[in-house]
């Protein structure tokens, strides 16, 4: 347990983790970007329920949708914090999958081990963006 803390302690110090933490924290305390953010996700919700109802979108729907989303990906504190989401979950999902497989491997796991469990970086590991 002491290690485990220990692991957290460098997490929660780690001046790029600290970053992401700032852009989330300066999301949180603006209204506006909060707003617009649930505002387009809700609407997206709406239309991906629209379709796997089998109801086709129209194109009003689609380009209102579009523009929307456009105009949140402009707004600098949304965006900075979608990225920040994304890089945190992504911290998390690696940590996550380090831990598990040097418990499944009893020692700690190589980069041909991460690899061999697909996700070593490569196309599709995740390191070409698709």
């Amino acid at each position: 347990m002491e290690k485990t803390k220990d692991l957290c302690e460098a997490i929660s110090q780690d001046i790029e983790f600290v970053a992401l933490q700032g852009q989330v924290e300066r999301f949180l305390e603006d209204d506006g970007a909060k707003l617009q953010y649930q505002s387009v996700h809700e609407r997206g919700e709406e239309l991906h329920q629209k379709q796997q109802a089998g109801v086709e979108l129209n194109e009003r729907e689609i380009q209102e949708f579009e523009e929307a989303r456009t105009q949140l990906m402009e707004n600098d504190i949304a965006s900075d914090f979608m990225d920040a989401q994304k890089s945190l979950q992504e911290i998390q999902q690696t940590i996550s999958k380090y831990v598990s497989m040097t418990m499944e491997l009893g020692r700690v796991p190589g980069p041909e081990d991460m690899e061999q469990q697909g996700g070593g970086g490569g196309c599709c590991g995740g390191g070409c963006g698709c």
